[in-house]
C-alpha cells in the first residue's frame, strides 16, 4: 500500500510542478510592447483655429518599454495626412505686404507630417492582467508627456515639439493591450502647412505656430520577458 502511494506521488509530482510553472509563466512580466497605431488628426494653424477641426488619417508604430506597472517610456513614429486652405479663415490675410492691398491671400496645402515622438507614460493605477499581491488593474487611465521630432512635406518644415496628452489602457489577454491615445504636440514651426506668419506678425516660443493633435487606438504585444533570475541574489 505504502508503495503504491509512493508510486502514486512520484506520478503526481512532475504534473503538479508542470502546472506551477506554466502559472508562472503565464504570471511573467514582459519589459517591452510593440504594435500599430491606427487614427485621426487635426491641426491648428493658420488654416483651421478649431480643436478637432478638419481631421485626416494617422497611424503608425510603437515600441513601450515597461518600467514598472505604473510606468512606461513609449517611442512612437507616426504619419498623418494634412489639407486645407484659408478660404474659410475669418481673419483677413492680405496676398502681399509689399503694398496695402484688398485682394485676400489664396492659399492651399496637403501633404504629410511624419512624427518621431519619446514619451514618458504615468498610471493613476498599477497596470496588469492578474491582480496579485500588487492589484494590478486591467484597465487604468494615464498621463503623457515627452519631446519629438516633426518633418512636414507641405511645408517642407523640419521642427521639435512638446507632445503631452493623456490616454487609456486596456489588457485584453496577458500578453495583448489595446489603448486609447490622444496628445497635443506644441511645435515651435509656423510653417508645416507652408504658410509662415500670414499678418506679417511673427512671434516667439508656442504663440502663434503651428501644433497638431492626434487621437489612435493602439494595439500592442508583450515581448522581452524579465530574466527570472536577475533579482536573485548570486
Amino acid at each position: 500500500m505504502a508503495i503504491t502511494l509512493f508510486r502514486l506521488l512520484l506520478l503526481l509530482l512532475p504534473m503538479g510542478c508542470g502546472a506551477l510553472v506554466g502559472k508562472a509563466q503565464e504570471r511573467e512580466f514582459y519589459t517591452k510592447e510593440i504594435g500599430v497605431a491606427l487614427g485621426s488628426n487635426f491641426m491648428l494653424n493658420d488654416a483651421n483655429s478649431t480643436a478637432f477641426g478638419h481631421p485626416n488619417v494617422a497611424g503608425g508604430a510603437l515600441l513601450r518599454f515597461v518600467l514598472n506597472p505604473r510606468s512606461a517610456v513609449k517611442t512612437m513614429l507616426t504619419h498623418q495626412r494634412i489639407s486645407g486652405d484659408v478660404s474659410g479663415v475669418k481673419d483677413f490675410y492680405p496676398d502681399t505686404f509689399a503694398q496695402p492691398t484688398p485682394r485676400r491671400l489664396n492659399h492651399r496645402f496637403s501633404g504629410g507630417i511624419t512624427d518621431l515622438s519619446v514619451l514618458y507614460e504615468l498610471h493613476f493605477l498599477p497596470y496588469g492582467y492578474y491582480s496579485g499581491y500588487e492589484n494590478l488593474q486591467r484597465l487604468v487611465p494615464f498621463f503623457q508627456l515627452g519631446f519629438g521630432l516633426t518633418y512636414s512635406d507641405a511645408g517642407k518644415a523640419f521642427t521639435t515639439h512638446f507632445p503631452l496628452g493623456i490616454g487609456v489602457k486596456y489588457k485584453l489577454a496577458p500578453r495583448l493591450n489595446l489603448a486609447l491615445d490622444w496628445t497635443m504636440h506644441l511645435t515651435f514651426s509656423d510653417r508645416l502647412e507652408g504658410l509662415e506668419a500670414p499678418k506679417g506678425i511673427k512671434s516667439e516660443m508656442f504663440r502663434n505656430k503651428d501644433h497638431y493633435g492626434l487621437t489612435l487606438v493602439t494595439l500592442t504585444y508583450d515581448i522581452s520577458p524579465r530574466c527570472p533570475a536577475c533579482n536573485k541574489a548570486d
